[in-house]
């Protein structure tokens, strides 16, 4: 498994830039290349911040750090649940509690890429 990792930031700072942490923010690693590869072309359409909040782009840093603000949250929610493999994968599964979790509180979220 080559894992990528998402996470949730309890605190975002415009400023700062987020180094590679995944205790910190509590991450959940899937597969990146049983998964982010299929859903590459839907990430695309997502608003997203590379490193931090001075760094609009779209998508996942696929090797790097991105941060996914809470409006982006229901696009991403809505690209794992759609996975048919979520039924038979805990870790596909524990990344949609988080990414609920995340958007129920308003909060942002990080993703390590590979």
């Amino acid at each position: 498994m080559i894992p990528t990792e998402f996470g949730i930031i309890e605190d975002i700072n415009e400023t700062d830039n987020y180094d590679y942490n995944p205790k910190k923010y509590g991450c959940v690693a899937i597969d990146d290349d049983l998964y982010i590869n299929d859903w590459w072309h839907r990430l695309l359409l997502m608003k997203t911040y590379f490193n931090n909040l001075n760094h609009p782009e779209f998508g996942l840093a696929r090797w790097g750090i991105t941060i996914i603000p809470p409006e982006s949250l229901p696009m991403l929610q809505e690209i794992v649940l759609s996975d048919r493999r979520i039924a038979k994968d805990d870790r596909l599964a524990a990344l949609a509690a988080k990414i609920q979790d995340a958007a129920l509180r308003g909060k942002y979220m990080i993703h390590y890429g590979v």
